[in-house]
């Protein structure tokens, strides 16, 4: 502990880690005028937005990497970032898909939409035309449904401006729509295969089966996202984009002190009133608790027991999502693709068509470990050249284990099948790879408490713990039983991704509740909390 830390033993916010979603929550405190102090455990911030050279030369991010919904995020793009050094960079195409190891015309989403028009038509007439129609649909609705799907639930102001800009039917016919399996949506929007494949791709990029009501939602908005904003990545690695949160969180008076690891947090009656870290220092807060942990890190080990409904200390049937595998590349030259549209997107989806698709999930969900994985790859030098040397790539690829799988044996016999299944889309590209490093589940939970057994999202993105089901039945926001303690990471709604919007809901939360304007909130919290927790 620091002096400076030392001398600073009060303060009327503490938030616990500095991952994106506490860094935003701690920018807004402090912009609202309160004295705010971050306590992260690590000897770094940035949580799952990291980067670092882990083969000299070649900047690999830790774990996020590419970053569409930050281009959505209202709160990510209230804090003016660039303002604090934050520089974006795109590939020139954005995602594409590989139908197989022998495809050699994948089907790509083009940062120009009249590109991406013309090659969907050129595999099937018609399909242009649709998807000129679903991003302009998008762009009438955009605003109020970003605003439902990142409000806390249950969202209002979203579906009332729904309603204003497309009316009751629309609106319905459009909320049937994201509920639908993702191969079931996709084949309402397109005809052809090629389309089709990429909503199911980006579809992946979240824990829902393809063939499970609601995993529409996410194939939908990659998919648009991807259009509209592309996925962009941060110039020089994702902890530029950790180091931007650092210095606006700074610049508005928090503090954000690492190596400081809470062990617990202090309760009389209703409220929080200190936090205890490992080193036996003690910050008491006035105000308010903001935890960017794990719900199980908050519910079962930071708080006492007895101060919470049973529920809450017993998460038995919290469900994680699947065990994260990732393998890091570095590569002396360009992939050799099968395929030559995918030399330039930034994310490409490898390794199954939509039966594969299927035959994949079903590994994962029987406990075998996965001989033809599903892959998401990065070919990061692509969006950002600063990356690694010219006429190089830094690379990366990530896939899942099943769940309760998470061993290390397990994932280095994943591992393999990943560059088998790399090396079938691109032959000779092991050949140049100069540098590899496994990141398996067990590394990520060493470098991060909350990444239990591998799990990056906080918690499974199923329908069933979404929504007022985040991160329990009854839950669904950033409040807790208590009245100034607030779950602010992805394990509350609306869950996973660097978005920064579970920060700024409980943010807005603490500032809501606090003092004498906040008391009728605080009753009204303690009574639905008895009636929907026991």
């Amino acid at each position: 502990m620091t002096s400076d830390v030392a001398e600073r033993v009060t303060a009327d916010a503490v938030v616990i880690g500095a991952g994106h979603n506490g860094l935003v929550a701690a920018a807004l405190l402090a912009d609202a005028g309160w004295d705010v102090v971050v306590l992260e455990a690590q000897n770094q911030a940035g949580g799952a937005v990291k980067s670092a050279e882990l083969v000299p030369g070649y900047v690999s991010d830790l774990y996020s990497a590419f970053y569409p919904l930050s281009t959505a995020s209202p709160a990510l793009q209230s804090l003016s970032l660039e303002d604090h050094g934050l520089r974006w960079a795109h590939a020139p195409a954005v995602v594409g898909h590989a139908r197989s190891a022998e495809d050699d015309d994948a089907p790509v989403i083009y940062r120009d939409i009249a590109r991406t028009a013309a090659d969907f038509d050129r595999r099937r007439p018609g399909d242009g035309d649709r998807w000129l129609e679903v991003c302009e649909f998008f762009q009438r609705i955009k605003k109020p449904l970003l605003e439902t799907l990142f409000a806390p639930f249950p969202p209002v102001r979203g579906p009332a401006g729904l309603l204003r800009r497309i009316g009751s039917a629309d609106a319905l016919r459009l909320a049937h729509l994201l509920l639908l399996p993702a191969g079931e949506l996709a084949r309402h929007l397109f005809d052809g295969d090629a389309a089709r494949l990429l909503v199911l791709g980006n579809a992946m990029h979240a824990d829902v089966p393809v063939d499970a009501p609601g995993s529409g939602v996410m194939g939908y908005l990659m998919m648009m996202l991807a259009q509209d904003g592309g996925f962009p990545v941060p110039v020089g690695g994702a902890g530029e984009l950790t180091q931007a949160l650092v210095r606006r969180a700074g610049a508005a008076g928090a503090r954000v002190e690492c190596g400081r690891e809470v062990s617990s947090i202090d309760v009389s009656g209703h409220r929080a009133t200190a936090v205890r870290c490992a080193d036996g220092s003690i910050v008491r807060c006035r105000r308010a608790v903001i935890a960017d942990t794990s719900a199980p890190q908050l519910y079962q080990r930071l708080l006492p027991s007895g101060v919470l409904p049973q529920r809450h200390r017993d998460l038995s049937r919290f469900v994680w999502d699947t065990p994260v595998l990732k393998v890091n590349y570095a590569l002396n030259a360009p992939i050799p693709w099968r395929s030559p549209s995918l030399s330039e997107t930034g994310t490409v989806h490898l390794g199954a068509d939509h039966d594969g698709l299927i035959r994949w999930m079903a590994d994962l969900n029987t406990g075998t470990v996965p001989q033809h994985p599903f892959l998401l790859f990065g070919q990061m030098t692509t969006a950002d050249p600063s990356r690694s040397p010219a006429g190089t790539e830094s690379a990366w690829a990530y896939t899942h284990l099943p769940r309760g799988l998470s061993d290390d044996a397990a994932a280095e016999e994943l591992a393999a099948a990943v560059d088998d299944v790399l090396e079938r889309h691109a032959p000779g590209v092991t050949r140049r790879i100069v540098g590899k490093v496994i990141q398996r589940p067990s590394d990520l939970e060493r470098s991060d408490a909350n990444l239990h057994a591998g799990a990056v999202n906080g918690g499974t993105s199923q329908l069933f713990q979404q929504l007022i089901f985040r991160p329990l039945p009854g839950q669904g926001r950033a409040q807790t039983p208590l009245d100034n303690v607030f779950l602010g990471s992805a394990a509350a709604s609306p869950g996973g991704g660097v978005h920064g919007i579970c920060g700024r809901n409980a943010a807005r939360a603490a500032l809501a509740t606090d003092g004498p304007t906040g008391w009728p909130r605080r009753r009204l919290n303690r009574a639905a909390s008895r009636l929907l927790l026991g």
